[in-house]
Parts: C-alpha cells; sequence; structure tokens
C-alpha cells in the first residue's frame, strides 16, 4: 500500500477526517469546469478527489454544459454563452441563479477557483452573508496580457484583481513569487499554498527506451516540453534549441500557435495533446525538460517532470523559482538573456555526468509534495476560517 492509500485508508467512515474533526460542506465555484480541460479544471479534480476521500461534502457551481456530478460531488451548473473565438470555454453572469445555489448548498466554506466574472460574484454573495470564503490566485493575467501586446491593460488587470481577492478572507497563491505580487499589489491575508503532484502517475519507470529511439534514433538528447501552446508559453525559444546539433526537441501539447511552430521547427517531433500512460512515458523518455514561459505562478509541468526524474532547466522567474534549485536538480536561465536559455541546454547536452547527477535528485526534491499531503494543508485553512468564523458568532452570542 503507498503512502497515499494508506493516509486515505484512514479517513473515518462516520464522516470525519483522521484528526476526529467535523466534516464540512465545501462549495466550489469554478470558472470553468468539466468537459473543459486545462490547470484550473484540474486543480479543482485534485481538490474534489481528496476533500470527499477526507470525508467532506463538496459541491461545485460552474457554467453549464457539463456532467452533474464527479466522485461523490453533486456539479450544479448555470447557464452560460460561449467566448468568441475560444469554443471551449463557456462564462456564466446568472447572478440571481449562483446566489439560490451557493445558499442552498449551506456551506461552511466556499472555495473559489481562479476568480473572474463568477467568481467575483461568488465572493460578493459570500461576503454579504458573512461565509468565509477561499480565493485560489492561479494566473498571471496581467503577464499574459503582455504577450498579447497589450501592456496598457497591465495596470487594470491588477486593480481588477486586487478588488476580487479583497473580498476573499483568504487568497492562496501558488508561489513565493505570486505572493509577493499580490501583497505588492495591495491584497491582504496572502498565504502560499502550492500545488500536489502525482507520485505515482509521474515516475521514472515509465522511461520507454523503445519511444526514445523512435523519437532520437541516432541517439540525440532529448529535450521535451510539455504545455500550451499559445503566445504566453513563448515556445518559439524552443526553435533555437532545435538546432543545436545532436539535441532532439520533442514537444507534447496542442494550441493555436501549433502549424506555425511545425513550419519554425521541421526537425522536432509534435506529438500534440497526451494524457494518461503516454503522457507518464512521454515525461520520463526524456533526458532534460525545458520550460519556455516566463509568466507562471507555479508550473505545475515542472513538477511533473522533475516527479519523472528529469531534470529541468526553466526561467528564473515566477513559480519555478520555488521548484528548481541550480545545479541540483536542474538549471535555470535568466530571461533578460539572449544566451541562458541555449547555453544551460548546450552544458547539460554535452555534460551526461552533469546530467545525471541533477537526474538523481530531481524526483527527491518533489516526493514531500503528494496531493494527499497538500490537500491536508488546504482543509487546515479551510478549518481555521471555519472556526475562526464560530468563534465570533459565539463571541457575539455572550
Amino acid at each position: 500500500m503507498t503512502s497515499v492509500e494508506n493516509d486515505r485508508s484512514i479517513i473515518q467512515k462516520s464522516g470525519e477526517s483522521k484528526f476526529g474533526t467535523k466534516k464540512l460542506r465545501i462549495t466550489i465555484v469554478a470558472e470553468t469546469f468539466l468537459p473543459v480541460v486545462n490547470g484550473v479544471t484540474n486543480s479543482v479534480l485534485r481538490v474534489i478527489e481528496n476533500m470527499t476521500q477526507f470525508g467532506h461534502e463538496v459541491t461545485v457551481i460552474a457554467p453549464g454544459p457539463g456532467v452533474d456530478v464527479y466522485q461523490g460531488a453533486r456539479i450544479i451548473r448555470l447557464p452560460s454563452f460561449g467566448l468568441p473565438g475560444y469554443s471551449g470555454i463557456r462564462l456564466s453572469r446568472s447572478v440571481k441563479e449562483l446566489e439560490e445555489a451557493l445558499l442552498a448548498s449551506r456551506p461552511n466554506i466556499v472555495h473559489v477557483a481562479a476568480p473572474a466574472i463568477l467568481g467575483r460574484e461568488a465572493l460578493n454573495i459570500a461576503e454579504t452573508h458573512g461565509i468565509p470564503a477561499v480565493a485560489i490566485y492561479q494566473t498571471d493575467i496581467a503577464g499574459f496580457a503582455s504577450r498579447y501586446h497589450l501592456s496598457y491593460l497591465h495596470k487594470p488587470i491588477w486593480t481588477f484583481v486586487k478588488a476580487v481577492h479583497s473580498k476573499a478572507a483568504l487568497t492562496l497563491a501558488p508561489s513565493t513569487a505570486a505572493v509577493w505580487d499580490l501583497r505588492e499589489r495591495g491584497v491582504r491575508n496572502v498565504a502560499r499554498w502550492m500545488r500536489g503532484v502525482d507520485l505515482e502517475r509521474f515516475a521514472p519507470q515509465f522511461r520507454n527506451e523503445q519511444l526514445r529511439k523512435k523519437w532520437a534514433p541516432n541517439g540525440e538528447v532529448i529535450v521535451g516540453y510539455v504545455g500550451r501552446l499559445a503566445r504566453e508559453k513563448q515556445v518559439e525559444r524552443l526553435i533555437e534549441i532545435s538546432r543545436i546539433p545532436g539535441v532532439r526537441v520533442v514537444i507534447v501539447g496542442e494550441g493555436p500557435l501549433r502549424k506555425k511552430l511545425e513550419r519554425s521547427m521541421p526537425n522536432v517531433v509534435f506529438l500534440g495533446f497526451q494524457s494518461g500512460n503516454n503522457l507518464s512515458e512521454a515525461y520520463a523518455s526524456f533526458d532534460l525538460f525545458v520550460h519556455t514561459g516566463v509568466d507562471e505562478t507555479f508550473c505545475q509541468s515542472v513538477q511533473e517532470a522533475l516527479a519523472s526524474g528529469i531534470p529541468v532547466i526553466a526561467p528564473a522567474a515566477g513559480g519555478p523559482l520555488d521548484l528548481v534549485q541550480h545545479g541540483f536538480n536542474g538549471y535555470l536561465w535568466a530571461p533578460t538573456s539572449q544566451v541562458s536559455l541555449k547555453g544551460a541546454v548546450v552544458e547539460l547536452a554535452r555534460h551526461q555526468l552533469k546530467r545525471e547527477r541533477l537526474a538523481a535528485q530531481a524526483r527527491k526534491s518533489v516526493e514531500m509534495r503528494p496531493w494527499v499531503s497538500v490537500m491536508r494543508e488546504l482543509e487546515g485553512h479551510y478549518r481555521s476560517l471555519v472556526d475562526g468564523l464560530e468563534f465570533a458568532y459565539s463571541e457575539m452570542s455572550t
């Protein structure tokens, strides 16, 4: 039995957690949810899976249409409309329906995932009715805007972010850099809550030598990237990497820039979107993992690569600063340098012993963050707010 399974096996059937505390009613308000799959959806899924395992009652409110049950959690769907140009994204501004659904779920705590339109209204409703709310900061929207030549929106976006998150009793940000960004912009009550990683799904034993021979028949060093192929990810940085002799670049992911990138990098292996065992094998079969974007509040793909035993080359900015220890489990490259990324790849591609030394430490550097441990931390944040509210009520009644 794994440590994760053992931790879950001792959850009491009475609905109490292993710490013997009363179960919570948790209502999650999500801007996006299944069938849309993205970083926000994946984080919400992990919260549902773990909190229901801990014995808590979970309700999700999200734009429709879609499934109405997931892992024992009830999914309440709100009327929605499509976002022009993004057929997979649905938006909802159904404030009345949101309030009715939220209050009907009788939550002890409201969890607002990456609040924007729906999330802002949920925080307003929670504040009005005296329900403690946790807001999850997940995306550097202002940073992304600059990648789309919308730098003039930088200040208004941060003004909006501050206004929204100031409604929450607590904002949880995934990295030290993100915490500092929020505090600098005037958001109070911010704490770091890092993401977990599935240590069974992402592991060195998934390395596939046949796959490696298919990608690199001449024994090239395989440099991998996993992520969305969109402007904010700056995947075009891999063009120069793909031209390094003895290096084979392999890209996993889909997005609007795929065709353009394929034309720019004819020698690169494009695998498209991968999941399940295929994704596990892809990660573990790289020699190096490179992340190109500099606006990440966390960067889950970096953590998954490390769990797979692969050294990571990532920007010295944002979330990767908490994950990559330069010279220990990978290298950090300077976003302001024209040669830093290429230099890091060349050095590790040419020196197998250095790669092996970094690889030996990669998995160890993330083993302390299985999802169950990270979710216990979140549960602690929930309880601190709920207990504080109950204490306030008891004080007022005496």
